[in-house]
């Protein structure tokens, strides 16, 4: 069950990240796209069931944030900084200069906890990942 949920949660963070991209290049293209219900709810659910998919991995391997997993509250926190600035570049940014520093930021951010998460180490320089 482990593997199957661990799977599906790489799965996810694949298509949300990607989506993630998509949306920041329609946002820079200024497509009217961005409107429609797959780009407006369909985030929301892919997002959902990977966080779901995440709470279950942990408690299945007894790691958790904030208590006894140094890679996973970084990438908890790279979470929220990828949350913040990702609602800057898609929604909230005024001027197409903030919104394209924002979303490059976030990708930034989205990178970070793909590398940690495949090496279990916030410092990835320790690891020769840098």
């Amino acid at each position: 069950m482990w593997t199957l949920i661990k799977h599906l949660h790489i799965a996810l963070a694949l298509l949300s990240f990607g989506g993630f991209m998509l949306r920041g290049g329609l946002m820079l293209m200024e497509s009217r796209l961005l409107n429609r219900p797959l780009f407006r709810r369909g985030p929301h659910l892919v997002d959902s069931l990977l966080l779901a998919s995440g709470v279950a991995l942990a408690w299945q391997t007894q790691q958790y944030p904030f208590v006894n997993s140094y890679w996973l509250t970084a990438k908890m926190l790279a979470l929220l900084a990828y949350i913040g600035f990702g609602m800057i570049a898609l929604n909230y940014g005024r001027g197409r200069p903030l919104r394209l520093a924002a979303l490059c930021v976030a990708i930034g951010c989205g990178a970070y906890m793909i590398a940690t998460a495949l090496q279990h180490n916030p410092l990835l320089a320790a690891r020769g990942a840098l």
